[in-house]
């Protein structure tokens, strides 16, 4: 089974909480405090496996959760660091945040990685905390949680050439002819369902080339109609596209089928529809396709389309047209890639301090403040006084008397909920 698209949550490593020890030695009295940092909790990897084509593995598997980091220890040992979640996946996989559907990474070569969610980092041991004020600091850090989030993954192909046109057009037809790939193939629409690939080798000295088999689109495919999305997604990474007209018009006229198709590639995407053109005009063991042919030449021809007539039933014409592409192929050369956006995209982290009232509630927002809350024993008296004090250092006092904050009224900072006291 061909899958394209699947949906997965990711969770890092939680980091490995901070501890509170003092030395108890033998000659030594007066021993300081040696409590050791928790370890970093595991990222969430994604990486480029060149021998994998789909995303079937995610069909079976939707949650992945990274190893967390180990407590710290006294004698100022430091806890074992998470392993990282290594997650393989195909080349041409797109990461989008299932949220925002904003596109995180787009991974295209082998080896390639992403950080999907970075482990928290350890929390600090109280050996960390002395200073000349507080010689024996009685608290520690909790960990700090890993990231998580849903993720989307989407794959779209890798290929050099992709055949488009309508069902029946004799796509998948052709592809067996040019190369060893044996698609399903039978005389009834929609008979392809997914995306087929296969590679043209013109032998040792010869060139070769990856062509993908776009399962029929339709008049409207661009708005979703007969799995439009789901395929012309495919298209978009291909340097040239070979348009495969049924020349002898047996189910809609040849030319204006044609147009019907490109009008739906520009509507999905501008760039789609420059794409280089060759138009394939199959099913020449067809009389009504010869006779076809003068005219679809005369009407394509002075638009810039080359039209070359072949039959994948036969064979005829098909060398022709494998030649034909070799051209575009080195006439275009690396250009049409700049398709393939070649990034990588960092999780945002939101510095900014805000505060908003809801009802009686004062709620606290900020990736700085929620993560020194979330590290914080709340059980823990000094570490609490620490917590007040930060509050009034990055001015979250202020924040609330500007929002008219009250005796008692109640502070929510992420999970935790806190009564104001001046």
């Amino acid at each position: 089974m061909f899958v394209d698209r699947a949906k997965i949550y990711v969770k890092a490593g939680d980091g490995g909480n901070g501890v509170v020890a003092f030395r108890r030695e033998k000659y030594v009295p007066r021993g300081g405090p040696s409590g050791g940092d928790g370890g970093k909790g595991g990222d969430v990897v994604l990486m480029v496996d060149s021998n994998l084509s789909t995303l079937q593995d995610f069909k079976y598997r939707a949650h992945y959760k990274a190893q967390r980091g180990q407590n710290g220890q006294g004698s100022n040992k430091i806890g074992k660091s998470g392993e990282d979640l290594v997650i393989k996946v195909p080349p041409g996989t797109v990461v989008k945040d299932a949220e925002t559907g904003e596109i995180l990474a787009d991974l295209v070569k082998p080896g390639q990685t992403f950080i999907a969610a970075r482990g928290g980092r350890g929390g600090r041991g109280n050996a960390r905390f002395v200073s000349p004020v507080n010689q024996a600091p009685d608290f520690a850090e909790k960990g700090e949680p890993g990231e998580e989030r849903w993720i989307l993954l989407e794959l779209k192909l890798l290929a050099d050439v992709g055949l488009i046109g309508f069902p029946n057009a004799g796509k998948s037809t052709l592809l067996s002819r040019m190369t060893a790939a044996r698609p399903k193939i039978a005389d009834y629409p929609f008979t392809t369902l997914t995306p087929n690939l296969g590679v043209v080798d013109m032998g040792p000295t010869g060139r070769s080339f990856v062509v993908a088999d776009i399962p029929g689109l339709i008049e409207g495919a661009h708005e979703g109609l007969g799995l439009g999305h789901e395929f012309l997604r495919h298209v978009e990474r291909t340097r040239v596209l070979v348009h495969i007209i049924d020349a002898a018009g047996l189910e809609n006229d040849p030319v204006e089928g044609f147009y019907i198709i490109n009008r739906e590639l520009a509507a999905f995407s501008e760039k789609l529809a420059q794409k280089p053109q060759i138009v394939a005009a199959n099913k020449m063991d067809l009389p009504q396709a010869r006779e076809n042919l003068d005219r679809i030449k005369s009407q394509l021809e002075p638009r810039g389309y080359e039209v070359v007539p072949i039959s994948a039933a036969t064979g005829e014409g098909v060398k022709e047209l494998i030649y034909k592409i070799i051209q575009y192929l080195d006439k275009v050369g690396d250009a049409a890639l700049e398709t393939v956006e070649v990034k990588k995209y960092t999780i945002k982290e939101e510095d900014e301090i805000r505060v908003e009232r809801v009802g009686d509630v004062f709620q606290v927002k900020g990736k700085v403040i929620e993560r020194l809350v979330v590290m914080t024993d709340l059980d823990n008296e000094s570490a609490v006084k620490r917590l007040q004090q930060a509050f009034k250092r990055m001015g979250i006092d202020e924040l609330l008397k500007e929002k008219g904050i009250k005796e008692g009224d109640t502070v929510r900072i992420g999970n935790a909920e806190f009564y104001y006291t001046e």
